[in-house]
């Protein structure tokens, strides 16, 4: 009888700064839930990364790992197929992190897309700490770590990934190819503005509905929010490209056909900007409503959810603890 293949493997996860809001939702955390079934999941909460630019908070990222923890079981994430990790308690990936450094080039490091937007929007100039500065090889280590085929990103992650493949291809040419290159999975989800359109949806910058919020709190913050500055009546044309009324529409109103011609209607005119936003507000609280439910009742109980995230890092440790002992063999660091 022949063996089942095994399924591929996939490592996905956030950085516990804050409790998760809508933007986590429509950009990953809907595609998530739908691949769990299909993928051996690992969910990594980086806490490690987390403190490369909040080393002076460390308590808010302790506990900031129950606020994600509860937003991940919450939207549908199920401990029975996924496996929770907290990054920290893996020693396996900072000694893989250590290897690895001796593999890339400060300078391509400097190169990195991703790495020269985040120094940037950070504002670090020349003060950029070591740690932030190096993540990508961290979160190389991560991947190999847990010897994950597919690594869903959006494409603005892509030289993330490119990095760690890079880092395995050098790494198995040198000493013995025991590393898996991943592959970038890379999903067709909407990408959320923040409430007043200025970037992305962030907890720092203010501009967040989160998934904790109440029916009260969503709808005040919907009722703020920026829409075309151009559309001073309801009797006047708007704009619905770059309205971010109608880019949460976009994403979370089942009714297409509807939408559609809403957005119509709001183009020609004679519909104003309080009735699309009640709208709005309708199918958030639609959407929201039974995960606050759910997140709820697992609050209740915080020790099963504390259970199961300690569950999952000692599954988590196993299967590093497999990878470093074939990194050291291949280079001839398995002394004892």
């Amino acid at each position: 009888m022949s063996m089942p293949t095994p399924r591929k493997r996939i490592l996905t996860g956030d950085r516990p700064t804050g409790p998760l809001h809508i933007g986590h939702l429509a950009g990953s955390l809907q595609n998530r839930v739908a691949l769990q079934h299909q993928y051996e999941t690992f969910v990594l909460l980086a806490d490690v990364q987390a403190l490369t630019d909040n080393f002076e908070r460390p308590q808010k990222i302790r506990d900031n790992v129950l606020e994600v923890m509860l937003d991940y079981l919450a939207v549908g994430l199920n401990p029975d197929v996924c496996t929770f990790v907290i990054q920290s308690q893996l020693p396996e990936i900072a000694e893989l992190t250590v290897l690895y450094l001796n593999l890339v080039t400060v300078s391509h490091l400097r190169q990195n897309p991703t790495v020269k937007s985040e120094i940037a929007q950070k504002g670090y100039g020349d003060a950029v700490p070591a740690g932030f500065f190096v993540y990508p090889v961290s979160q190389a280590a991560d991947i190999t770590a847990f010897g994950a085929h597919l690594v869903p990103v959006g494409e603005d992650q892509l030289p993330m990934i490119e990095q760690t493949r890079e880092i395995v291809r050098r790494f198995n040419h040198l000493y013995a190819p025991v590393l898996t290159a991943p592959q970038a999975l890379v999903g067709q989800a909407a990408r959320l503005p923040g409430l007043d359109n200025a970037g992305k949806m962030s907890k720092s910058l203010n501009n967040a509905i989160f998934l904790s919020d109440s029916a009260d709190t969503v709808a005040r913050k919907v009722k703020g929010m920026y829409t075309d500055p151009g559309h001073l009546r309801a009797e006047d044309p708007g704009q619905v490209d770059g309205n971010p009324v109608f880019a949460y529409l976009d994403a979370f109103d089942p009714d297409r056909s509807g939408l559609e011609a809403m957005k119509d209607h709001y183009r020609q005119g004679g519909l104003g900007d309080v009735k699309v936003k009640r709208h709005l507000t309708d199918v958030l609280e639609a959407t929201l409503a039974p995960i606050r439910e759910r997140r709820t009742d697992f609050a209740r109980n915080t020790d099963s959810v504390q259970e199961i995230v300690r569950t999952g890092t000692l599954r988590g440790r196993e299967v590093a603890a497999e990878t470093i002992q074939a990194v050291r063999q291949a280079m001839g660091l398995d002394y004892f």
